[in-house]
C-alpha cells in the first residue's frame, strides 16, 4: 500500500480546489499536479527537504528554476511551472501548512508576445465540406466543429453543456463559463436545426443502449459523456481525413471565431461578451491579429505598395 503523508492529502485538496473552486479544466489541474510532483522529486533527490511542506531554504525555488533551464525547458513551460507552484504554496499558506510562500520571490521568465493562432475562413470551409456524413458519430463530429467555431465557446464549456441549455425557440444557448459565470450566446438558424437533428437522430442512436437519464449534449460512442481530450482526438481525425497537414485545437477554433467576428466588423465589447472574457484586455489581442491581416492585405493588394516594395 502506498505510504501517504500530510503533503499527499493537501495535494489532493489542492486538486479539488483547482477543479471545483477555480473551475480549471481537468487537463490544467493535471499539469499543475505534474509540476508539483516534479518539484517534489527535485527537492528529495537533491536532499533539500523530505517533502514539500518541510521546505525551509528560500533559495531552493531559484535552484529549481536553474535546474529546469539545464533540462532545456522553454520559457513558457518554466513560467507555467513556477506559476503552478506559486499557487500551490499560496494554498498551503492559506491552509496554515506552511508559513511562507518562497515562490512569490521567484521571477518568471519574460515571454515573447505571440499572437493567437487561428484558421482562416477558407480553410475552415474546406474542413466542413470534407466531413464524413455516414454515421451518427460523423454528425456529432460536425456539431463539435460547428459549435466551437460558430459560438467561440471553450471546449470545457461545450463538453458540460446540457440539452436543456439550448433555447431553440430564441436561438440561444446558456454557457456555463469559468468561475461560475454564465452567459448567453446566440446560434444561427442552420446550427439550431442541425442540433435538433443531432439530438433526435444521432444522439438517440448513440444513447439507446443506456438506461441512465443522461442529458449532456455531447456523448461518445459508448453513450457516455464526451471529454475535452476526446474532442481533441476527434479534431485531429477530422484534419487527417481532410488530408491537411496543419494542426488544430479547440482553442484555435475559439481564436478563429473571434478573429472572424472582428474582421467582419463586430465591435470589441460584443466579442468580449461572446467569449466570456472578464477583462477587455483579454479580447484586445484579437485586434492585433486583425491589424496584421489588414496590413498584409494592404501590401499585397495595393498597386502603389507593390511598386515600392
Amino acid at each position: 500500500m502506498e505510504n501517504r503523508n500530510i503533503c499527499d492529502e493537501y495535494i489532493d485538496l489542492f486538486n479539488d480546489f483547482l477543479l471545483h473552486t477555480k473551475h480549471y479544466s481537468a487537463l490544467t489541474a493535471e499539469n499543475y499536479l505534474r509540476d508539483i510532483k516534479d518539484f517534489r522529486n527535485f527537492i528529495k533527490s537533491e536532499g533539500f527537504a523530505e517533502d514539500l511542506h518541510l521546505l525551509k531554504n528560500d533559495r531552493i525555488p531559484g535552484y529549481f528554476t536553474a535546474h529546469l533551464n539545464t533540462l532545456s525547458f522553454s520559457k513558457r513551460s518554466i513560467a507555467r511551472k513556477i506559476s503552478g507552484l506559486r499557487s500551490f504554496y499560496s494554498f498551503l499558506v492559506d491552509e496554515k501548512v506552511v508559513e511562507v510562500n518562497f515562490f512569490l520571490r521567484v521571477k518568471t521568465p519574460k515571454l515573447p508576445k505571440t499572437l493567437p493562432r487561428y484558421i482562416d475562413d477558407l480553410e475552415l470551409e474546406y474542413l466542413f465540406k470534407s466531413l464524413k456524413k455516414d454515421s451518427p458519430l460523423d454528425f456529432r463530429n460536425e456539431i463539435i466543429l460547428e459549435m466551437l467555431y460558430c459560438t467561440g465557446i471553450r471546449v470545457s464549456e461545450l463538453c458540460k453543456m446540457q440539452i436543456g441549455d439550448i433555447d431553440f425557440k430564441q436561438g440561444l444557448i446558456l454557457v456555463h463559463g469559468k468561475g461560475s459565470r454564465d452567459r448567453i450566446v446566440p446560434i444561427y438558424e442552420g446550427l439550431a436545426e442541425k442540433l435538433k437533428l443531432y439530438i433526435i437522430n444521432s444522439r438517440s442512436a448513440l444513447i439507446k443502449e443506456l438506461k441512465s437519464e443522461n442529458r449532456t449534449l455531447l456523448i461518445n460512442y459508448k453513450g457516455t459523456n464526451l471529454t475535452t481530450r476526446g474532442v481533441r482526438v476527434i479534431l485531429n481525425k477530422i484534419i487527417d481525413n481532410a488530408g491537411e497537414t496543419f494542426k488544430i485545437s479547440p482553442h484555435m477554433l475559439r481564436h478563429s471565431f473571434a478573429t472572424s467576428m472582428l474582421n467582419n466588423g463586430a465591435d470589441l465589447r460584443s466579442v468580449q461578451e461572446l467569449l466570456g472574457h472578464l477583462n477587455l484586455s483579454s479580447t484586445q489581442i484579437y485586434t492585433h491579429v486583425s491589424k496584421e491581416r489588414l496590413m498584409a492585405e494592404y501590401f499585397k493588394r495595393h498597386p502603389r505598395s507593390k511598386e515600392n516594395n
